[in-house]
């Protein structure tokens, strides 16, 4: 049974590398439940897919300095920009595939943490269009 250690996930948002920032990604991809039951169905439920939805969840250890995290992430507030994610940063390929849309920066939270904290930022995005999986 193959098995795989997460230890160098490719994370990119809005074309900007950052996987040096990144200790956890998540993506999340869903369909809709549409109860589509009858007296036909005999006292069964059913069901189809409907709208498919996404969401990416992210924690980053901060960086203020110029040009790092938090000056990246911040003049996106509030814009719709593309990702894409890897669980490796080697090249896409069968075993490496490439997961890829857009989503929503509709928060950044820079400062968080009590007294002797890492500081790091916790994140979770919408979906916005389609997430597409390619292999090359």
């Amino acid at each position: 049974m193959p098995k795989m250690v997460l230890l160098a996930e490719y994370v990119s948002i809005n074309s900007n590398d950052l996987s040096t920032y990144a200790n956890k990604a998540e993506i999340t991809v869903e369909v809709e439940e549409k109860d589509v039951t009858t007296y036909g169905s005999l006292g069964w439920k059913e069901v189809l897919g409907g709208l498919k939805s996404g969401s990416v969840a992210l924690e980053f250890k901060q960086d203020f300095a110029a040009t790092k995290l938090d000056s990246i992430m911040w003049p996106l507030l509030g814009t719709v920009v593309p990702f894409e994610f890897r669980a490796d940063q080697g090249a896409v390929s069968t075993s490496n595939p490439k997961y890829t849309g857009n989503l929503l920066i509709k928060a950044w939270n820079p400062i968080t943490g009590s007294v002797g904290d890492e500081a790091s930022v916790s994140v979770s995005y919408p979906t916005s269009g389609v997430v597409t999986r390619a292999t090359v």
